[in-house]
C-alpha cells in the first residue's frame, strides 16, 4: 500500500509535465495570426512556428528510446522539461521572429523526449492488469489540455498579448522541474546502448522531409515540386533507415516491435483514427470562424465540452479496457465516431451553434473509447525490453498519420471548393435561361431597393451572388472533406474487427 501510495506524486509530476507541453501547443495554434501581425511576417513564414515545432518534435521521438536507456529517468525528464521551459522563455521575450522560432525548436526538442518518456514510465510503474486505468489517467492530460488551450488562448489574446501564452509556461515549468527532482524515481533500466549515428541521421532526414512535404501539401497542393521532392526524399531516407535498423547491432529504433500482431494492428487502427481526427479538427474551426463569422474564443468554446468529455471518459475507458479488452471498445468508439463524422458532412449555412457543439461532443465521446485504449493494447503486447522502442515507433507513426490526414482533408476541401464554385459559375451563364431570368430579376430588385443605376445594380448583385457562391462552395468542400474523413474512419472500424479479443494477446506474427 505504501508503494502504491508513493505513485501518486510520481504520476502527478508526469501528468503535469504532459499537460503543460500539450496545453502550450494548442494555445499557440490560436495565437499564430496575432504573431504574424506583431512580428511583421507573412503567413508562409509564420507557419514555421507550427511546422518547425512538428519537425523537431518528430525528429526527437525516435531518439527518445535511446535516451531513455542511456540517461537516468529523473535527469532525462527534468532536462526535457527544462528545455521546454527555456524555449517558452525565449518565445515570450524574443523580439524577432527568428528568436521566437528558435524558442519553438527548443520547446519541441524537450516535448519530443518528454511525451514518449512519460508513456514508457507509466508502462514500467504500473502492472499490466492495471495498464488501461494508468493510461487512462495519462489520457486526462492529453484530453483536458486541448480543451482548455484554445479557449484560454482566445481569452488572453483578446485581453492581453500572445506572449503571455509562453511566459505563463515558465513558472509552471520551473515548478515541474523542482517536483521532478523531488518525486520522480529512476524507474527505467539503463542499458547504455551505443548510439546509431547513421540511423539517427537517416531518421532525421527521413521523418523531417516526409512531414515537411505533408505539411506543405495542404497549402501548396500535392502536385507542387517542393511537396513531391520532399516526400520522395523522405520515403527514400526512411527505406534506408529501415534497412539500417534491421541490420544494425544496436538499432536506434528496434523494428522487431512490429513482429507482434496486436502491436502492428493497433498501430494501423491508431494511424487511421489520427488521420480522420486531426484533419477533421482543422475543418470545423474553418467552418465556424470563416463561414459563420464566430470569434476564435467562440470556436474554442465550441470544442470545449467535447474535449472535457474526452478527459472525463479517458480514465473510465481505461477501466473498461482492463475489464473487457480493446476490441469491444474500439468497435463501439469507431462506430460512434463514424456516424457523427458523417453527420458533420451535412453542414449548411444555417447549421446552429448548439447542433455543432452537441455533434462534436458525441464524436469526442466515441474517440474517448479509442485513443488511449488502442495504444495501451499495442504496448501491452510487447516485452519490457521493447516497450521504449514500441512507444517511440507508435508516437512517430501517429504523428505522420495526423500530418497526412490533415494534408489530405485540406486538399480535398480546397479542390472540391473550387469545383463547386465552377459548377455555380457555369449554372449562372446566359446559356441557362432560368438562371439568367432569376439573375435579371435579382438585379432589378437590387436596383429598385437601392436606387442604383442598372449597371451599378448589376455589379452589386453580381458581387452578392459571387459571395454567396463562395460561401456555399466552401461549405460543400468542407462537407466533401468530412465524407472522406467518414470513409477513413469506417476503414478503421473494419480493421478493428481484427483486433485480438484478448486484451493481453502477445502472439507475434510469423
Amino acid at each position: 500500500m505504501e508503494e502504491r501510495h508513493s505513485l501518486v506524486p510520481t504520476v502527478a509530476v508526469l501528468i503535469a509535465g504532459m499537460f503543460i507541453a500539450i496545453l502550450n501547443q494548442t494555445m499557440v495554434n490560436v495565437a499564430i495570426p496575432h504573431m504574424m501581425t506583431d512580428l511583421n511576417v507573412s503567413t508562409t513564414t509564420v507557419e514555421w512556428v507550427s511546422t518547425g515545432y512538428m519537425l523537431a518534435n518528430a525528429v526527437m521521438i525516435p531518439i527518445s528510446a535511446f535516451l531513455s536507456e542511456s540517461v537516468p529517468t529523473r535527469l532525462l525528464f527534468a532536462s526535457a522539461m527544462g528545455m521546454f521551459t527555456a524555449g517558452s522563455l525565449i518565445c515570450g521575450i524574443g523580439p524577432s521572429f527568428a528568436l521566437v522560432l528558435v524558442g519553438r525548436l527548443v520547446q519541441a526538442v524537450g516535448a519530443g523526449v518528454m511525451m514518449p518518456l512519460v508513456t514508457n514510465i507509466f508502462l514500467r510503474i504500473f502492472p499490466q492488469e492495471q495498464m488501461g486505468k494508468a493510461m487512462g489517467l495519462m489520457g486526462v492530460a492529453m484530453m483536458f489540455a486541448p480543451a482548455l488551450g484554445p479557449t484560454f488562448a482566445g481569452y488572453m489574446i483578446e485581453h492581453a498579448s500572445w506572449r503571455v501564452l509562453f511566459l505563463i509556461m515558465v513558472p509552471l515549468g520551473v515548478i515541474a522541474v523542482a517536483l521532478t527532482f523531488r518525486y520522480l524515481p529512476n524507474v527505467l533500466k539503463l542499458t547504455h546502448p551505443t548510439l546509431d549515428w547513421f540511423g539517427a541521421i537517416l531518421s532525421t532526414a527521413g521523418f523531417g522531409s516526409l512531414l515537411y512535404g505533408l505539411s506543405e501539401a495542404g497549402s501548396r497542393g500535392w502536385g507542387d515540386d517542393v511537396v513531391i521532392l520532399t516526400i520522395i526524399a523522405g520515403v527514400v531516407f526512411l527505406i534506408f533507415f529501415v534497412i539500417r535498423q534491421l541490420t544494425a547491432d544496436t538499432p536506434l529504433l528496434n523494428l522487431r516491435v512490429f513482429r507482434s500482431y496486436i502491436f502492428s494492428m493497433t498501430n494501423l487502427v491508431g494511424m487511421i483514427v489520427n488521420m480522420a481526427m486531426f484533419g477533421a479538427m482543422l475543418l470545423l474551426p474553418i467552418y465556424v470562424q470563416n463561414i459563420r463569422g464566430y470569434s476564435a474564443l467562440d470556436s474554442g468554446l465550441l470544442l470545449l465540452p467535447g474535449a472535457l468529455l474526452m478527459g472525463v471518459m479517458s480514465p473510465i475507458s481505461g477501466i473498461l479496457f482492463d475489464k473487457f479488452g480493446v476490441r469491444p471498445l474500439a468497435l463501439i468508439g469507431l462506430t460512434i465516431t463514424t456516424i457523427t463524422t458523417y453527420q458533420f458532412a451535412q453542414l449548411t449555412s444555417a447549421s446552429s451553434y448548439d447542433h455543432l457543439l452537441l455533434l462534436y461532443a458525441l464524436r469526442s465521446f466515441g474517440v474517448s473509447f479509442i485513443m488511449m485504449t488502442i495504444m495501451t493494447a499495442g504496448l501491452n503486447a510487447l516485452p519490457p525490453a521493447l516497450k521504449g522502442h514500441g512507444t517511440a515507433a507508435s508516437n512517430t507513426l501517429r504523428q505522420v498519420a495526423a500530418s497526412f490526414g490533415t494534408a489530405l482533408l485540406v486538399t480535398v476541401m480546397s479542390s472540391r471548393t473550387n469545383e463547386h464554385y465552377a459548377a455555380y459559375a457555369s449554372t449562372m451563364t446566359s446559356s441557362n435561361p432560368i438562371a439568367a431570368d432569376n439573375v435579371a430579376a435579382f438585379q432589378t430588385g437590387i436596383a429598385a431597393l437601392t436606387g442604383l443605376p442598372s449597371d451599378m445594380a448589376a455589379a452589386y448583385a453580381g458581387s452578392i451572388l459571387g459571395g454567396l457562391a463562395t460561401v456555399e462552395s466552401t461549405i460543400g468542400g468542407i462537407n466533401d472533406a468530412f465524407v472522406v474523413s467518414t470513409v477513413i474512419t469506417a476503414i478503421g472500424l473494419f480493421f478493428s474487427l481484427f483486433l485480438s479479443r484478448s486484451k493481453n494477446r502477445t502472439k507475434p506474427s510469423r
